[in-house]
């Protein structure tokens, strides 16, 4: 049986000072204090989680480095995998972070930009550790000329690919890259709609759909979690394999354990 995953997401950010705080937003802005990466890593650690997610999620626009301390301090404290994202440019970046304890780390901004990279970091380290995020936001112009999709209201629309923490539009469209990245050499990616991100209406049940059903690999649905209930919808019909979650876990609204209780009550597989 092939299990579904629950991934809390640690969207880091530093002060003025260097200190890492979790953030949440809402459409990437609006950033609210939510914890400290260490503090909420071992919560979810100890409530069930299947893997964390650590996002430096302004290392790219900032030109800075992830940070690897705490990367590091993080892995060493938890006993599930550790995924890392933000500011990866180089195959030397992908390595060290690897060293520093990541099971897997992913790529957004260097992977739009220097997509040769993605097949070199995976054929040195594996597909199962790299990881693409594709941030996307839906549009309506210019959709005779890409992948168009029906939203539940009947109208049209393609899916813009954004780079640099949501704020560059790259003009590629989120289905036709997600098979370059599969072709590339990617073992998973990291979808989020930035039309949802932070709203709490549900996962983007049609971009997460289409790209689930135009690749092979797995799909980790992120952006907009309300309630258990968005989790299968995403799983259910959008075919996602994982759910990342952000709000409901770091605000205490549910629990790890009271999702993963919902959703195998729906019929849905996940582990104890």
């Amino acid at each position: 049986m092939s299990f579904k995953r629950i991934i809390p997401c640690l969207d880091t950010t530093v002060d003025e000072s260097g200190k890492p705080l979790v953030v949440k937003g809402v459409e990437f802005e609006g950033l609210r204090y939510a914890g400290d990466p260490l503090s909420l890593a071992k919560k979810y650690d100890s409530q069930g989680a299947d893997e964390i997610i650590f996002l430096d999620i302004t290392a790219s626009i900032e030109k800075r480095r992830t940070m690897l301390n705490v990367v590091r301090e993080v892995s060493q404290s938890i006993s599930v995998p550790l995924g890392v994202g933000g500011g990866i440019s180089s195959i030397e970046e992908f390595k060290q972070t690897i060293e520093a304890g990541a099971a897997k780390v992913s790529m957004n901004t260097a992977a739009v930009k220097t997509p040769s990279l993605v097949r070199l970091v995976s054929s040195r380290f594996g597909n199962s550790r790299t990881v693409v995020a594709i941030d996307c936001k839906s549009r309506t112009q210019g959709v005779e000329e890409r992948t168009s999709l029906s939203l539940p209201d009947g109208k049209s629309v393609w899916y813009e690919v954004v780079i640099l923490g949501g704020r560059q539009p790259t003009g590629l469209d989120a289905v036709e890259w997600a098979k370059k990245v599969q072709e590339l050499g990617a073992g998973e990616i990291l979808l989020t709609s930035k039309d949802r991100d932070g709203t709490k209406m549900g996962y983007d049940l049609t971009i997460t759909r289409a790209i689930a059903e135009a690749v092979d690999i797995p799909i980790i649905a992120s952006g907009g979690v309300g309630e258990p209930e968005h989790m299968c919808e995403a799983f259910r019909d959008a075919k996602a394999d994982a759910c990342l979650a952000a709000s409901i876990f770091h605000y205490d609204e549910y629990t790890i354990a009271q999702v993963k209780e919902y959703l195998r009550e729906q019929g849905i597989p996940v582990k104890t």
